[in-house]
């Protein structure tokens, strides 16, 4: 069994930035090829979660703030699965699945939970978009937290 009592903080932090890059990197790229404008617009888009049109306006500082968004969102998503997977013993049977499956919820909570309360309008519904927006999440921040936490729970519990 899984040590539930340490909260690995190394191993969090690295998940974090790999996950949250990916992600970014990921969404940036996506965006660029399908809309051929600048990636800039993605982090635009996290800040008017805040900000609404205001983030639009030029202020360069709108960048940074949706880079801030961007990972502090990434941070809780990457907590509450490591709290989860030591608890969750059928999370353990494969880590990768269980980290695909996470990218999914983390899809689901989203755009199901968390947009619908911020000052982003909602747009039109579009099966591929959908589906391109749950495999990015899937394989940049499921797999990676599916793989990492495997991996460090497995060494701990040989320990």
């Amino acid at each position: 069994m899984a040590n539930t009592r340490a909260f690995p903080v190394g191993i969090i932090f690295l998940t974090w930035l790999i996950a949250g890059t990916l992600d970014l990197f990921s969404a940036c790229l996506q965006f660029v090829l399908v809309t051929g404008k600048s990636f800039v617009n993605v982090l635009l888009f996290v800040a008017s979660g805040v900000f609404g049109k205001e983030a639009f306006s030029g202020n360069p500082a709108m960048v940074w703030w949706g880079v801030l968004f961007h990972y502090t969102i990434a941070l809780g998503f990457t907590l509450l699965f490591f709290f989860l997977y030591p608890r969750i013993p059928e999370m353990r049977k494969i880590p990768s699945v269980s980290g695909l499956v996470y990218g999914i919820f983390v899809w689901l909570v989203m755009n199901l939970l968390i947009l619908p309360l911020t000052n982003i309008p909602k747009g039109p519904f579009h099966l591929v978009n959908v589906l391109v927006g749950m495999c990015i999440l899937m394989v940049a921040i499921g797999l990676p937290m599916g793989l990492m936490a495997g991996k460090y729970y497995q060494y701990k519990s040989a320990s």
